[in-house]
């Protein structure tokens, strides 16, 4: 009975094989001419695994996400793990109030990597001059019209690499730094000294030959403040600044340097809180206009790297909208790092809210996200937090290399 069943199934199969053979299209013999070679069907799952940042990015939750776009001053000269790991934070910015000694620092830097789940941006605005949020620590270096005042893009160079590594040592990744403003206004309150000079061109020198100096020292930088800050009256830290100039007048005046910066590899480039309306009619500030940040600089310009807001605590940007929805529209906008804002808790919700709800897509969230991972890949810190030490900061801070280099800035900028 068994082998009757078993013959029964060895015909059928062998009629069912007969069968198909018959239906088949007939196919030729193998030949050099169409012989194709075998493509691996788990290529494409491969490449999007193998990406370090995607992998990342597909391990974060929505929470997590939102709270990388945020870098907020956080009080004290110690680690604040507790708010750090409450909103997920991806970057603090240091001040003066955070700044103490050297040792105090290297702990405090850290202290803020191992608060965080993946390694931390941490910022500050060191351009040396007036603005040296760590100056009491690091080489007096003059300000951006010094060097200017050389007509040497080369000092720039030397001096944004000098600052970098002396901001390294420090356990800081991130400056705030170069200014790529042109101050054609003499009565400008806020730039004035803080720009290389009034002239595009040689600005435009200056500022892409600071970004290849802070390249060259491994601390990212940042061109601001876009789309350009030269030409005001009101400071932005105060009120909203309206600038007249003409498309025409802008592209001659004020895009030469971003444009430089973008072409020398800039990693950031921070908005104004300014109205421009030949760039946007609507009476928003450059932070939370569209036009100017996804339709100008990631558009027109074509950067690819991180946008940061000016500070969110300045009224320029706090004039029409709350302190939540500024973020969602600073992100809607074209953002990627928000930068101080006044309510950490504001903004962490708010944008989170406008996430859950649709109003932020998860497209662009992960475009904000994807991009602040990128700039830790390029540092070499995205799976890896970086450890500062005290015998490499005493190393490095105010050497006489360093010092060297300030006299010699100073003397040529006469």
């Amino acid at each position: 009975m068994v082998r009757g069943i078993r013959t029964a199934r060895l015909l059928a199969i062998a009629t069912v094989m007969t069968a198909c053979a018959a239906t088949a299209p007939a196919q030729s013999p193998p030949t050099a001419a169409n012989v194709v070679s075998p493509r691996p069907s788990a290529a494409p799952a491969a490449t999007a695994t193998s990406d370090p940042v995607k992998q990342v990015l597909a391990r974060m939750s929505v929470e997590e996400k939102v709270g990388q776009l945020l870098m907020p001053v956080l009080p004290g000269t110690a680690a604040d793990a507790k708010t750090i790991r409450k909103y997920h934070l991806g970057g603090v910015i240091l001040f003066p109030d955070n700044i103490k000694t050297v040792s105090q620092v290297v702990a405090l830097t850290n202290g803020l990597q191992a608060a965080g789940k993946m390694p931390m941006l941490i910022g500050t605005d060191q351009e040396n001059g007036m603005v040296s949020r760590v100056g009491a620590l690091m080489t007096k270096f003059p300000g951006a019209s010094v060097i200017g005042d050389t007509g040497d893009p080369a000092l720039a160079r030397a001096v944004a690499e000098a600052t970098g590594e002396e901001l390294h040592a420090l356990g800081i990744n991130l400056d705030f730094a170069p200014v790529a403003d042109v101050n054609v206004n003499p009565r400008n309150p806020v730039i004035g000294p803080r720009a290389y000079g009034d002239d595009p061109a040689k600005v435009s020198a200056m500022v892409a030959a600071a970004v290849k100096g802070f390249a060259d020292s491994g601390v990212a930088a940042t061109a601001k403040h876009f789309p350009g800050h030269g030409d005001t009256t009101t400071d932005s830290h105060t009120g909203l600044p309206v600038i007249k100039h003409t498309r025409k007048q802008w592209e001659k005046l004020d895009a030469p340097p971003f444009k430089a910066a973008i072409a020398a590899g800039i990693d950031a480039i921070m908005t104004a809180h300014i109205v421009i309306p030949s760039l946007d009619p609507s009476g928003d500030p450059a932070t939370l206009s569209k036009p100017v940040l996804t339709g100008l600089l990631r558009g027109k310009l074509g950067f690819k790297g991180v946008i940061s807001t000016d500070a969110l605590n300045m009224e320029g940007v706090r004039t029409k909208y709350g302190d939540g929805e500024v973020a969602v529209r600073a992100v809607l906008a074209g953002a990627d790092l928000l930068l101080m804002p006044p309510s950490l808790d504001k903004a962490y919700g708010s944008v989170l809210a406008a996430v859950k709800s649709g109003r932020i897509s998860q497209q662009r969230l992960d475009e904000s996200v994807t991009r602040l991972l990128q700039l830790r890949q390029k540092l070499g810190i995205l799976r890896k937090a970086p450890e500062a030490t005290v015998a490499r900061a005493q190393e490095v801070l105010r050497s006489a290399e360093h010092r060297k280099l300030a006299a010699k800035v100073v003397r040529a900028g006469r």
